[in-house]
């Protein structure tokens, strides 16, 4: 039996075809392809340098049992930042990527052959010089010059190649004709042979496979996406047809079908929230101040000189017990650092009521100078019938933006940290409340918020 090596690219598609994907996804992602059996971790390339090479890092030094590439770019310098980003890999893997058909080089680069060979052998050349393995991946190689491509083909395994992949980006080669191709790009240089295949016309596993019999060492494949071979159907051919064939792959069909499918959900449901989950903010020790503050206006937060002094120390001093800081645990840095005003409001005490066959209903006391105010309000849970009860309470409403509520203790006893964000003139204003109750925690988080807006009111 022949192992056919399997080169997942779906974090590098998703990058591509949606929002970014926020760091927690891409470390799940990454694990997932490496738990069902993938030989190969496709990165997308670096677009932001300091918070992708933190992302990389991390990635780097979690994922085992997997090679990791990364595309690095087409100069020497890029090539330099891609490989800060998986030197530290269990088997990393640079990637030169340049297009080798006539329209690609012409349109893309404004190269023709004779300009696009020698870029792509200095550029094999160099990242053999930081990296073991490289990857030629040559674009659009099924409507290149036959001959032009055997001949960049050979001076990249030449130049330090160690592995050469052919795309068909059109989708319209047919399985034969690849083939043919495979047979004389493997016939004249010695590093593995990958193909990626646009599967537009719904040829490309078929193609795929007669790849693999004309000596295709690996092939491309993705999670999910139309015109990708998706993964767990490949490996389902594999099962089917690979006796037959001859060949087997490391890909476990459970893991796939169960770890894979639950990710593509919960990625795709992360796409569609409006919660400060969707700005990819990576913030560490090394940040600057100015960093932080946009960090923060990215948020929604317009602070003072003096808050963002405040919040910059307090994120140095997280920053010295973990090594990098999101966006969330930016929000809450925001909401117990910045702009900690006089309580105009206080929490006297609170009531509530909730079951599942009435709605909740609570009520608050809250002290204003001496007077005390009421409110009792029904809601859609204790938690937004506390928030009405407080609206009713001060005679007034403000938008909640967002609300958020995580354990920070372990146990029956746990500690419950809420973050609510109220704006104001499209300004936000968050609070933090922390209690072993998660309505006590959120009511306190909300009247936090609420006597800062108040507080700015009276300035």
């Amino acid at each position: 039996m022949k192992k056919i090596l399997i080169a997942d690219y779906s974090l590098k598609k998703m990058g591509e075809d949606r929002n970014p994907l926020l760091f927690r996804e891409k470390n799940a992602i990454a694990a997932s392809i490496a738990n069902y059996g993938a030989d190969i971790i496709e990165l997308d390339g670096v677009k932001k340098v300091r918070e992708d090479t933190i992302i990389y890092q991390t990635i780097s030094a979690n994922v085992k049992g997997a090679s990791l590439a990364i595309p690095a770019g087409v100069s020497c310098e890029e090539i330099d930042t891609a490989w800060e980003c998986v030197k530290d890999a269990e088997d990393p893997i640079l990637q030169i990527i340049l297009p080798v058909s006539t329209v690609q080089m012409e349109y893309i680069y404004h190269a023709k052959d004779a300009k696009m060979l020698p870029k792509i052998v200095e550029l094999c050349k160099y990242a053999k010089t930081k990296c073991e393995k490289v990857e030629f991946v040559a674009l659009d190689a099924t409507r290149a010059d036959r001959d032009f491509l055997i001949k960049v083909c050979y001076e990249a395994s030449v130049a330090g190649a160690t592995a050469i992949t052919i795309c068909d980006d059109a989708g319209t080669i047919m399985p034969d004709e690849l083939a043919d191709i495979v047979k004389a790009v493997k016939s004249n240089c010695g590093a593995l042979i990958f193909v990626k295949l646009n599967n537009g016309v719904n040829m490309a596993t078929a193609a795929a496979l007669k790849a693999i019999e004309a000596g295709a060492d690996g092939v491309k494949c993705a999670i999910s996406g139309y015109d990708s071979i998706e993964t767990h159907k490949f490996a389902q051919t594999v099962r089917m047809l690979g006796e037959k064939l001859g060949i087997c792959t490391d890909l476990k069909e459970t893991e796939i079908a169960t770890d894979v499918m639950k990710l593509k959900k919960e990625t795709d449901a992360t796409k569609t929230s409006s919660a400060s989950s969707d700005v990819d903010i990576i913030l560490d020790a090394t940040s600057t101040l100015s960093e932080v503050v946009d960090a923060a206006k990215s948020l929604g937060y317009d602070l003072s000189i003096e808050d963002n002094g405040k919040i910059f120390d307090a994120l140095k001093v997280v920053c010295e017990k973990k090594n990098s800081v999101g966006a969330k645990e930016l929000e809450a840095i925001i909401a117990s650092t910045a702009m900690q005003v006089p309580s105009t409001y206080h929490l006297e005490n609170f009531v509530t009521n909730c079951g599942n066959l009435s709605l909740s209903m609570t009520q608050v006391v809250l002290s204003k100078g001496g007077e005390k105010l009421y409110g009792v309000a029904t809601g859609d849970g204790p938690v937004d019938s506390a928030f009405r009860a407080i609206d009713q309470a001060i005679g007034f409403h403000y938008d909640l933006d967002d609300f958020q509520i995580q354990s920070v203790t372990q146990g029956k006893e746990a500690l419950g940290s809420a973050i609510v964000k109220l704006s104001k003139n499209g300004k936000i204003y968050s609070g933090n409340g922390l209690s072993s109750d998660i309505v006590g925690a959120s009511i306190r988080a909300y009247v936090n918020a609420l006597n800062k807006i108040v507080y700015e009111e009276m300035q």
